[in-house]
């Protein structure tokens, strides 16, 4: 059976990677599996039959066969489980990785999408500019941390894997705040994820959706 994700039927961010489908779309490319999108109107995200495969009512969704699941990390983990392409081989070297795809969800990811939320859902709210220098300074602490740990790798843990999927998708939402530019590594790191193939596929499949016309066009 084909696997069908769903993904917004127009993303906020007007197809430029930064929905959570991405990540997902960009597992499948990585390791080679076809995919189905089905497309998701926030009203429909709200409706029963879609809350009966995310709980949450949010995208992206996954579904094979009798399998159905939600939550990125989730979703990502079970691709790289049943495919090979995105966790080493040996025991130790898969579980440092699956330490990254956790790292860059509950440990860096909070702090990143905290900054998403002051400046523009709480944009307009009077504590707003006060609140904004402790989130960033947060987002700095945490991306000077991350910088010693790659020094001049190319990866996180020898190879890419499902860790650095995972890590380059959530520092992907720092680059329009600039913040990313004081740290040259964590930018070419970044940029090296952007440069995968898979990624460049996954990329233009979203933005299409958004704009009718390839990442190209």
């Amino acid at each position: 059976m084909t696997i069908t994700i769903t993904a917004f039927e127009r993303s906020p961010d007007g197809g430029k990677g930064l929905a959570r489908d991405t990540r997902v779309r960009w597992a499948l490319e990585e390791v080679g599996q076809p995919y189905e999108v089905r497309l998701v109107s926030f009203a429909a995200m709200k409706q029963p039959a879609h809350l009966a495969l995310h709980p949450f009512g949010q995208i992206p969704t996954f579904e094979e066969d009798d399998l159905s699941l939600f939550e990125t990390g989730a979703i990502v983990f079970h691709i790289a489980q049943r495919h090979a392409g995105l966790l080493p081989d040996d025991a130790n070297g898969r579980a440092r990785a699956i330490t990254w795809m956790f790292a860059a969800l509950n440990t860096v990811e909070p702090a990143v999408f905290e900054l998403v939320t002051v400046r523009i859902i709480e944009g307009d709210k009077p504590w707003s500019k006060e609140r904004l220098p402790l989130v960033e300074a947060r987002i700095h602490e945490r991306l000077k941390q991350l910088s010693a740990r790659l020094g001049d790798a190319d990866w996180l843990d020898g190879a890419f894997s499902a860790g650095d999927l995972m890590m380059v998708s959530v520092l992907l939402r720092l680059k329009p705040s600039g913040l990313l530019a004081g740290y040259p590594n964590l930018a070419a790191y970044v940029a090296r994820g952007e440069a995968r193939p898979a990624y460049q596929r996954a990329f233009a499949a979203q933005l299409a959706v958004n704009t009718g016309k390839s990442a190209a066009g």
